[in-house]
């Protein structure tokens, strides 16, 4: 009996022996060996790598204590080629030690698109075209043409262009485009003689503009009239053209040769 008894004893004895020696191991392993080899706690900050070069990575991440894959490629005209375009996980991130970035970089030769359709639409609705198909807006021509910033032809390097063509991504394209003015023209109409308002008047009521207003002294002429003007009367204009103009300088003494006074007998004499 009593062998029974201290057989239970060492049974029991032995158990508490394992439950301590389990649980001193438990601690040891998680909260002593773990945390010194994963760096429990201890993280790194993701550094903004847009932008960055990519022969400069390696140096640059393992300065970090950080690795990275290149797994994918975009393109962008705002940065050289081969740099860091994208980048996960994103800046700022707290991560561990030797963890990986995965990047993507700027290709080295852009992609090809196709070239849109931009003529018979306007200006502003080509420019939003473009924009959708990666393309940027180039140099805008104006030509003759009774529609206003209407498109008309489309250039790519000088050249025109097709729609349809291929064409680099982030290509510039020219546009020629309509003034609004087209090819109409009418004889320039004769201001001479007329004073300045109603030369004024008359010019900007057949669609010209005016120019320069010069002023010269003509002690013949009635101050305020026109001399002369340029383009000259007859000549062919189209609208929206400059007309230059002469007009007689005010002076007094000019004034008192074309003056006249009517006596009581109604003779004119001059003043």
């Amino acid at each position: 009996m009593n062998y029974r008894i201290n057989s239970f004893k060492d049974v029991l004895i032995h158990l508490a022996v394992i439950s301590i020696l389990a649980l001193v191991i438990g601690y040891v392993f998680f909260d002593v060996y773990l945390p010194k080899t994963t760096n429990h706690g201890e993280t790194i900050t993701v550094p903004n790598l847009q932008g960055i070069a990519f022969n400069q990575l390696d140096e640059y991440l393992s300065e970090r204590n950080l690795r990275y894959e290149v797994n994918d490629s975009t393109f962008s005209t705002e940065y050289p080629p081969l740099t860091v375009m994208k980048q996960h996980p994103k800046p700022g991130a707290q991560v561990k030690e030797n963890r990986k970035i995965f990047l993507a970089l700027n290709a080295k030769n852009p992609p090809k698109v196709k070239m849109p359709k931009l003529i018979d639409s306007s200006v502003k609705n080509a420019q939003l075209v473009l924009q959708s198909y990666g393309l940027e807006l180039g140099e805008i021509r104006y030509k003759p043409d009774p529609f206003a910033n209407a498109v008309l032809e489309q250039h790519y390097k000088g050249k025109p262009i097709e729609e349809g063509t291929q064409v680099p991504k982030g290509a510039q394209i020219d546009l020629v485009v309509g003034d609004g003015k087209g090819e109409q023209t009418f004889e320039t109409p004769n201001l001479l003689g007329m004073d300045l308002e109603e030369a004024e008047f008359v010019a900007v009521g057949t669609g010209l503009k005016i120019g320069e207003i010069h002023y010269e002294k003509a002690p013949d002429k009635t101050p305020n009239t026109i001399l002369r003007q340029i383009p000259p009367a007859g000549a062919r204009s189209r609208i929206g053209e400059v007309v230059d103009l002469w007009v007689v300088e005010f002076d007094e003494n000019n004034v008192r040769q074309n003056t006249t006074i009517t006596t009581g007998n109604g003779e004119s004499i001059i003043d």
